[in-house]
């Protein structure tokens, strides 16, 4: 028995999410479906997040155990002649049977955009948010420094989270500017269901002026969603990338 480590990404536009559900196509079951046409064995993967419908991924990993005879790092060749072209494996290699790409994980880093021009705006409909409105990009910025560190963030918890506790580690929160892109990027230890998209949300109202940015603070200090912004769509978020231990490879 082994057990594969692989680093996939995928266009998540057409699937409803990562995680298998009985009356919908997800990433799960579609890499599923293609290791049981490869191997013949009725495989079944963890991932290290459950990203959500129309959410993208470039650095999303998964596990799997195997009684396959395929090289452990021959098996993003093998699988990628399987696969739709919308979701590719980068690399692969053999790890301890006991590994979990969630549990083990010390950090995860997500890149949200936002595409500014009205030209342009039909080919990143499904992987920015696409806006021409006038934002504060500093007064963005500012907010962003407020998040950094450890904090309760239930106010930016979506309703339905079984998360035991609400503290986080926020370990990088920016704002770049690259032409018609605007990028945000976020690192932290974990993520709570749909964190990402709603302190997006947030920093897009602080960017119209209807929330200030020294306020962001005193929603994290207040744990109440209603007082956060709105959750972004899902299409402009990207899971990066999601880092281990140096032993983990």
């Amino acid at each position: 028995m082994l057990r594969i480590k692989m680093i996939i990404e995928y266009d998540g536009s057409n699937y409803h999410g990562f995680q298998r559900q009985d009356n919908a196509h997800s990433i799960q079951a579609e890499i599923e479906e293609q290791l049981i046409k490869l191997t013949g064995e009725v495989i079944n993967i963890t991932a290290a997040g459950r990203t959500d419908a129309g959410v993208h991924a470039r650095g999303q990993v998964i596990a799997f155990n195997t009684t396959s005879s395929i090289p452990p790092t021959q098996w993003a060749l093998a699988l990628n002649s399987f696969l739709p072209r919308d979701i590719r494996v980068l690399n692969s290699n053999e790890v301890n049977l006991n590994f979990h790409p969630q549990f083990q994980a010390i950090s995860k880093q997500y890149v949200y955009y936002l595409y500014r021009q009205k030209p342009g705006a039909a080919f990143y409909r499904k992987y920015a948010l696409c806006t021409t409105e006038i934002l504060d990009i500093n007064d963005m910025r500012l907010a962003c420094e407020q998040i950094i560190g450890r904090h309760n963030f239930q106010a930016f918890c979506a309703s339905g989270s079984s998360a035991k506790t609400f503290d986080r580690t926020v370990t990088q929160c920016t704002i770049e500017e690259s032409g018609s892109l605007l990028r945000f990027n976020i690192e932290a230890n974990g993520f709570l269901y749909n964190m990402v998209r709603i302190i997006m949300g947030t920093l897009l109202e602080v960017g119209r002026k209807r929330i200030a940015a020294d306020d962001v603070i005193k929603i994290i200090q207040s744990r109440d969603r209603s007082r956060a912004g709105p959750t972004a769509p899902a299409h402009g978020l990207y899971l990066l990338s999601v880092l281990y231990p140096n032993n983990i490879k």
